[in-house]
């Protein structure tokens, strides 16, 4: 073993002793080390690549994390979310290992952030504080991260490479002393404050990056480039390389450091690095970038073909002959034609996509210039374009990226996938949009999105979201989606489609599957009564020729009249079908007022729904019957007096909204308790039975079903002026 014969330890066999005349020598137990890829001449090292180390709280420096807060900021207490059983047993370990390490302490702070936890893709719980609040009352640090083409021209003529990654990278760096306490979180198990720089400060990249210019300050830009916690170790020999990497490593060694050997590469001649791939030859953009146009199936329709060049016209001034190349597609567009993918549509369409990969078309991401995020979702899959200005002010873009959405996804609202877009996009180019120097644009067709920083209703998995875009610093600005062409075609591209084909198995019973067939074809009808409806068409009419009708919020999408994404249903049966479909039917479970009519609003719009909902589910039999009443208690019961002779006591009810006959629609119904012998008289509305009274012989009380809700004040004082009526009210068990 070489560094058996390095330290050369005397051994004692008498006593059964071994020892170490090095100071620099010590012992590991081998399962805290994690040296798998670690090439022999850097095993002395092996302390760096220690994870018992790294979870030692270290020192304060001068680098420790500072949080300044705004003058006459207000941090409130934080509120706790409800846990399952295995996230409050992930919460436990949490804060007994981190206990032990020192990076928590038990808190007495007068603010905690709230937490919950979210699943890595290992199937483990991470727990995650939200400091959405905190961040928003912050002073923020402008400490600027490099410029990642800055980084990137400083290792060409390099030929070989080497990659470190750090352990827990943020837990390396201490909260200044006495800040502690605005870092508390609240649990089921108490109040605790991290002694660590924990994920979610919107100061971390900016505390991080100064700390570790610091650390290699006279080594940057010689052999080595840092952003963040991601390391490159770049030299022009193999030789040169290992004196390069010992001197890094010993600069992590002094500094306490530490690095994830299962995440470093050593000594590759080509490697990735934010997002390109660097060698000794070239420089080049991650191939993963051009995937979502790569992967782009054939076309197997029309509109197939409309959506792909919709999405290549926007770059047609970067690609050579454009029309040339596109001439073969355009023509599968023409009227009364069948569609027939041939071999000249196939080799047009093979080209057009390769133009892609040409640098006049992608740009390198400068991080001095503003980035645009644009995303779309449609409802089996999702897609993002970054872009930048250039110089000329064009806007160009730097990556393309679409998937398709899983079974779950799939369920999602319109809402919820039109924000997953936004989420899956900056978490593929998170390394260029985290610590931008400019605000990120999102743009986005779903206009309610618009409000997404400030929505104060979320759902457990809205909140994780809102966590992590409190990273970002952005805005969302809304387009039409005819502007939106280019995240819209990526997310609708064909191969995608499948998933709306697939036959899923169902462990639900067969009628919850006739109420989603249901559904599908109820927006079919919709769109149908759409094509038939006089004003909806009249709409659309105004929407083609430019002018905005009297309602400024309708959209043409596609011959589909919409109202902020609502699509917009015209009056008829089509409207009640449309609240029975989600109130009455087994999927819906007869939600109340408030919730039906946030579930309608979500796709649908028409004048005066809110009034329709509310009426539908005011009078709904099921809700009558079955749910627990929310009013006041009612009196207790009482026996009604014996009357002693007819006509002694009588009671009063009416049967009303009874079909309109000979100008009548009430009947008002008296019986005499003790005869039981019943009196019906027509009537037009209830304030007309005030001149019946005269007709009644012998009246001394009256009891009348709902009198103080339906008779007004001038009958009871009617009454009093009768000798001998009184009157009270009872209502029929």
């Amino acid at each position: 073993m070489d560094w058996l014969t390095l330290v050369n330890p005397q051994v004692d066999w008498v006593k059964r002793t071994i020892a170490f005349k090095r100071q620099e020598c010590f012992a590991l137990n081998p399962s805290q080390l994690d040296m798998e890829g670690v090439p022999a001449e850097y095993r002395e090292f092996q302390d760096v690549f220690c994870k018992k180390e790294a979870d030692k709280l270290p020192p304060h420096r001068p680098y420790d994390c500072a949080i300044r807060l705004v003058e006459g900021a207000k941090l409130p207490a934080g509120r706790l979310y409800a846990l399952t059983v295995p996230e409050r047993q992930a919460l436990r370990e949490f804060l007994d290992e981190n206990l032990a390490k020192g990076f928590i302490r038990p808190s007495s702070s007068p603010t905690a952030a709230p937490v919950f936890f979210v699943a890595k893709k290992t199937g483990e719980l991470r727990l995650v504080c939200d400091y959405r609040v905190l961040n928003k009352h912050t002073i923020r640090d402008r400490y600027p991260l490099p410029l990642i083409s800055e980084l990137l021209s400083r290792v060409q003529g390099a030929k070989i490479f080497t990659k470190l990654d750090l352990w827990g990278a943020y837990n390396l760096i201490r909260i200044r002393e006495g800040d502690e306490w605005k870092t508390a979180f609240n649990t089921c198990f108490g109040c605790h404050e991290f002694r660590v720089m924990p994920f979610g400060l919107c100061n971390a990249p900016a505390v991080f990056q100064r700390f570790i210019n610091d650390v290699f300050r006279d080594l940057i830009d010689q052999f080595v480039v840092v952003y963040l916690d991601d390391i490159l170790i770049f030299s022009k020999d193999e030789k040169e390389h290992q004196q390069h990497v010992k001197q890094v490593l010993h600069r992590l060694r002094g500094n306490g450091l530490f690095a994830k050997a299962s995440k470093c590469v050593f000594h590759v001649p080509e490697v990735e690095f934010l997002g390109h791939v660097v060698s000794g030859k070239e420089l080049k953009m991650d191939p993963h970038k051009v995937d979502a146009v790569n992967s782009w199936q054939e076309l197997k329709s029309k509109k197939d073909v409309q959506r792909f060049l919709g999405f290549a016209n926007y770059y047609r001034e970067f690609i050579p002959n454009f029309a040339k190349l596109t001439v073969p597609l355009t023509q599968l567009l023409r009227k009364k034609q069948p569609f027939v993918w041939g071999r000249e549509a196939h080799d047009a369409f093979l080209q057009l996509k390769s133009s892609f990969q040409a640098d006049n078309i992608l740009i390198h991401p400068d991080i001095d210039r503003p980035f645009i995020v644009e995303a779309d979702a449609s409802s089996y899959a999702l897609g993002a374009v970054l872009s930048q200005r250039d110089s000329s002010g064009t806007l160009r873009p730097c990556g393309f990226y679409s998937r398709q959405l899983t079974p779950f996804e799939q369920n999602y609202t319109i809402w919820e996938k039109e924000l997953l877009a936004i989420k899956v996009a900056f978490e593929v180019w998170r390394h260029w949009l985290e610590g931008a120097r400019h605000q990120i644009v999102v743009r986005s067709d779903h206009k309610n999105l618009e409000h997404l920083q400030t929505a104060k209703k979320l759902n457990q998995c809205q909140i994780r979201w809102a966590l992590f875009f409190s990273r970002f610093n952005f805005k969302v600005q809304f387009v039409e989606g005819k502007v939106n062409l280019r995240a819209d075609a990526l997310s609708r591209k064909p191969e995608f489609k499948t998933c709306e084909q697939t036959v899923c198995q169902t462990i639900l019973p067969t009628a919850s599957l006739c109420v989603v067939e249901n559904k599908a074809g109820l927006h079919a009808q919709i769109l149908e009564a759409q094509k038939e409806d006089n004003w909806t068409q009249e709409q659309l009419i105004l929407l083609s020729v430019g002018n905005r009708t009297m309602l400024p919020h309708l959209q043409d999408q596609e011959g589909v009249l919409v109202r902020n994404g609502q699509v917009y249903v015209p009056a008829g049966a089509l409207r009640l079908e449309v609240i029975r479909a989600h109130h009455d039917e087994p999927m819906a479970g007869h939600f109340g007022r408030f919730k039906t009519v946030q579930l309608i609003t979500r796709n649908y719009w028409w004048p005066k729904m809110r009034q329709d909902i509310l009426r539908f589910c005011d009078s709904c039999a099921v809700c009558q019957q079955s749910k627990t009443p929310v009013g006041r208690p009612r009196g207790l019961l009482s026996s009604l007096p014996v009357p002693e002779r007819p006509w002694q006591i009588i009671s009063m009810d009416f049967i009303s909204d009874l079909p309109r006959s000979r100008g009548y629609t009430c009947i008002w119904v008296v019986v005499d308790l003790f005869s039981k012998m019943a009196h019906f008289y027509h009537v037009q509305q209830f304030q007309r039975l005030l001149h019946w009274l005269y007709y009644l012989p012998n009246i001394f009380s009256v009891c009348m079903g709902l009198l103080r809700l339906l008779f007004p004040t001038e009958l009871l004082n009617l009454c009093l002026v009768f000798g001998g009526i009184s009157m009270s009210v009872w209502e029929p068990n």
